[in-house]
């Protein structure tokens, strides 16, 4: 493939190279190869059972890999946990976003991360307050109160919560696990701003999704992944919606069903007529199962009102 501006870095900030994962007899990734730069959308693709949370897993230090390499800045890293994949700069937004919905916006910002002072390791609430809604606004949010439970904000807002979180605490890759996938449209759109937020502001952002369509709004390299394998790998450059689309729907298997299904007709209504069963009668209900314990359809006691 050619060269581009973008790949001139020495090294990537993450790199697979051959990387696969077992569970048991069980091949669940298989040769993977995976680049992600700084200042780029890596988005990664592909259906149910593709591969994409075992991807996740890996990167994120809850599994580690059997097969190839994980190099992180290039050297090779294995993370034992998910709190050395932190330390390390990955972190990762799952789609429940690890918020809890009933504790304000700045106790979820800095949830697990608390700033103390004095003696007594008091909580530094103004302080937490100032840093929370000075990086929510650099996101470009405006949250006024900043007291108020993240459960009465919006889908978006929360994504961007987790997303600013994950920024202020060192991350230099950030992992979004199908950040739209419970969105509207509008909300959608929200969470792909701060995508490019993220990414402007120097990350590697690596995108998983189902959505070609949010994919190409926002990716530079696109990966599909599909029982494990990388099935296609291309820049922004190389490749169309279009094309995307086609490959992320079954390409040349999609093409194959549709020649085999080329002579039905799609458009066809069947008239109403009697279906024919196999011959087995429906089970006979009984009455007793309806009622109370003592067979009334009721619930009330036999000679009862």
């Amino acid at each position: 493939m050619s060269e581009h501006p973008s790949r001139t870095v020495e090294h990537p900030l993450l790199e697979f190279d051959n990387v696969g994962k077992s569970y048991g007899n069980v091949q669940a990734l298989r040769g993977v190869n995976l680049t992600v730069r700084q200042g780029e959308v890596t988005c990664v693709l592909g259906d149910n059972g593709a591969g994409k949370s075992t991807l996740i897993k890996i990167m994120a230090g809850l599994h580690d890999y059997t097969e190839g390499e994980m190099k992180l800045n290039g050297i090779e890293r294995r993370f034992g946990s998910p709190r050395l994949a932190q330390a390390a700069g990955i972190a990762t937004v799952y789609q429940d976003l690890a918020l809890a919905p009933l504790m304000s916006v700045w106790r979820n910002f800095f949830l697990a991360n608390e700033i103390r002072t004095g003696p007594l390791r008091m909580l530094d609430i103004e302080a937490m307050k100032s840093i929370c809604g000075e990086e929510l606004r650099k996101m470009g949010i405006e949250i006024p109160d900043l007291e108020r439970p993240v459960g009465r904000l919006s889908g978006g807002q929360r994504q961007v919560i987790a997303i600013a979180r994950a920024i202020y605490f060192g991350a230099k890759v950030v992992i979004l696990d199908e950040p739209t996938a419970a969105l509207g449209v509008k909300q959608s759109g929200v969470v792909l701003k701060y995508i490019v937020k993220a990414r402007d502001a120097g990350l590697g952002v690596i995108f998983i999704t189902h959505n070609p369509h949010h994919a190409f709004l926002v990716g530079n390299h696109f990966i599909i992944l599909k029982l494990g394998r990388v099935v296609l790998d291309a820049h922004r450059s190389e490749l169309t919606l279009d094309q995307l689309t086609a490959e992320m729907a079954g390409g040349q298997e999609l093409a194959e069903l549709s020649h085999e299904l080329g002579g039905i007709d799609a458009g066809k209504v069947v008239a109403p007529h009697e279906v024919r069963h196999g011959g087995v009668g429906a089970p006979e209900l009984d009455d007793s199962a309806d009622g109370s314990a003592d067979g009334s359809a009721d619930g009330q006691p036999k000679g009862t009102a």
